[in-house]
């Protein structure tokens, strides 16, 4: 069957544009013929447009991504570097000895990472990846169907292609993921998110703050413009509550949630609220279908590591890929992606799973979680290896780094 693309990728948000752009950038994989289904891709922001509401944390793997793909430069634009993070329970001080404090000059590095804008990481990857040769099919998913040797796509407009591999970069909500039959597991956390950017009264001094509420986590993420990012997670009455509330009320109430650590807040953007649950697909590769970001695992963004998660998949598909070319296999066959899904569940469940403890041990009023709470999190500030090992994960460089997001040696 007569190929137009050796990879369509369906899904052009910030990990589909990702895979795209990183395929077109690595040497192993430049050759092929790569296309991106979006019918609304973003567009950069004028350099003086206000910050976008939603934002991301990116790690030092996730920089290290952008790098290679040409991006950073307009993504780091309008990003801010956070060199400390402060993590405390809502019973502690978050001064106190107490708390768990992060700081990129225990690691030697410069930073622990940049809080970026979405629609900025978005654009900057898709200009990367166009500039380099990808093709923008802009229109919806409709449908596919895979055989031994290729896999047909439909648009919503009709057309319809044949691609080697389908990458499915299309949400937690994935059709591609729905198509290929892959089933899912996982559950609703019964809290909500509410976010909003906040002008605060002290500077945030290039420090992430998350303070764990019995309801949830608030956490303050700092911004290239002085401002913080909200994060909220609470029960869904009390987000409804918040964004409902008039401001002088919501100001009352995120300032007392943050403990007053950055003085008064008060809110500069409109509040939205979304809700929260853990997704996990059984499978990550079906036949010449293969899965990535939320497509393929859905977590609480109690530690910010959603689309790092989602850029480490990119990367490992880049490098099962380009190994594939180089041994003369093709890449689309389910025995090369199942080395992609082997090494992507040994890194990801992990995380879900730490992830998911976190948050169930930090959820809840009663006296002994709160008394495992500050025991865990002092037990982590004093534990030297410990708090490196945290620290070296969140950076997204312990474990098994893709060779096309490694630091190349200094």
């Amino acid at each position: 069957m007569k190929r137009d693309f050796d990879v369509v990728v369906v899904g052009g948000a910030m990990a589909g544009a990702g895979t795209a752009a990183l395929l077109a950038a690595t040497p192993a994989t430049a050759g092929l013929r790569v296309a991106i289904v979006e019918p609304r891709p973003a567009a950069m922001p004028a350099a003086d447009a206000p910050l976008d509401l939603r934002v991301s944390a990116l790690s030092r793997a996730s920089q290290q991504l952008l790098e290679r793909a040409g991006a950073w430069p307009a993504v780091a634009a309008r990003a801010a570097a956070y060199r400390r993070m402060v993590v405390w329970e809502e019973r502690q001080d978050p001064a106190g000895a107490d708390a768990l404090v992060f700081d990129a000059s225990e690691l030697g590095e410069p930073d622990l990472g940049h809080i970026g804008e979405n629609r900025s990481i978005q654009a900057a990857l898709t200009a990367r990846a166009e500039a380099a040769g990808v093709v923008l099919l802009r229109a919806d998913f409709a449908s596919l169907e895979a055989t031994r040797d290729a896999v047909r796509i439909g648009l919503g407009d009709g057309r319809e292609f044949r691609a080697g591999l389908v990458v499915g970069a299309d949400g937690a909500e994935s059709a591609v993921r729905r198509e290929a039959r892959i089933d899912t597991r996982g559950w609703d956390y019964g809290q909500r998110a509410v976010v909003a950017h906040l002008r605060t009264s002290m500077p945030h001094g290039a420090t992430a703050f998350q303070r764990f509420l019995d309801t949830g986590p608030l956490a303050l993420l700092p911004l290239a413009d002085g401002r913080v990012s909200l994060v909220w997670s609470t029960l869904p009455e009390r987000a409804e509550e918040l964004v409902r509330c008039p401001e002088g009320e919501f100001a009352e109430r995120v300032t007392a949630g943050s403990a007053g650590v950055l003085g008064r807040l008060a809110p500069t953007t409109p509040r939205a609220a979304f809700p929260l649950r853990l997704l996990h697909a059984r499978r990550y590769a079906a036949e010449r279908i293969v899965l990535v970001g939320d497509a393929a695992h859905t977590v609480h963004p109690l530690a910010g590591q959603g689309i790092n998660l989602a850029f480490l998949d990119a990367a490992a598909l880049v490098d099962v890929v380009g190994d594939a070319i180089a041994t003369g296999d093709d890449p689309g066959e389910l025995r090369v992606l199942r080395r992609y899904e082997r090494w992507r569940k040994a890194e990801a469940l992990p995380t879900l799973a730490l992830l998911d403890g976190i948050k169930r041990l930090f959820f809840g009023g009663n006296r002994v979680q709160s008394r495992l709470r500050q025991g865990a999190l002092g037990l982590a500030q004093s534990s030297g290896p410990v708090k490196r090992l945290l620290m070296r994960r969140a950076l997204g460089v312990a474990g098994e780094v893709p060779a096309s997001v490694h630091r190349p040696p200094s």
